[in-house]
């Protein structure tokens, strides 16, 4: 019997080790998704959304860190888990960054001076576009400048590809906008 208690109470000893492990890893995931989020809610000026990320983050890192650190020199696998979890719970939080699409964007989209009705078919749609004249290598061109949120960045290069294929389209993150026309 005293043979059958040892062993399992090793087995007890495996199943709390393992569970350890995996809230480590799990703490670590949710705190760094949490933290890649927080820092782009901050950055499209969300400050009091940042902090309450910041504060729950915090929370998390101070449990998990406490856990790691005890007995760590006897137990290497605890910072194995814990770096494991810190680079997917990245991974993750810019994944669901790109699906919440936070943000607005400008897109500069260079047509050429022959396609310059597809100026009014994407105001018709919605879109808010000034236009600047330019000079490619080799003729005449058209900068339109839109402004719109990152959820309709696929439905605008869509809608643009849908009435020319010979424009560029570039996208750059734009944090404010001040007056003009935006209803996209």
């Amino acid at each position: 019997t005293v043979c059958i208690i040892k062993y399992l109470f090793s087995k007890i000893i495996m199943v709390i080790c393992m569970l350890i492990y995996f809230l480590i890893f799990l703490c670590k995931i949710i705190e760094n998704a949490i933290g890649t989020l927080r820092l782009i809610v901050v950055a499209n000026g969300k400050k009091m959304l940042g902090a309450i990320l910041n504060f729950i983050v915090s929370i998390i890192w101070v449990f998990t860190a406490g856990i790691v650190i005890v007995n760590i020199n006897q137990d290497l696998l605890k910072i194995f888990f814990f770096c494991l979890g810190s680079g997917i719970g990245s991974y993750i939080g810019s994944c669901i960054e790109n699906k919440l699409a936070l943000g607005n964007n400008l897109f500069l989209c260079i047509i050429d001076k022959d396609d310059l009705s597809i100026i009014d078919k994407l105001r018709d749609i919605g879109y808010g576009i000034t236009t600047v004249p330019g000079y490619g290598k080799d003729n005449e061109k058209y900068v339109m400048l839109i402004y719109a949120s990152r959820k309709h960045k696929i439905k605008l290069i869509n809608d643009i590809n849908s009435f020319t294929s010979n424009s560029m389209i570039i996208s750059e993150n734009a944090s404010n906008i001040y007056g003009g026309y935006t209803n996209l």
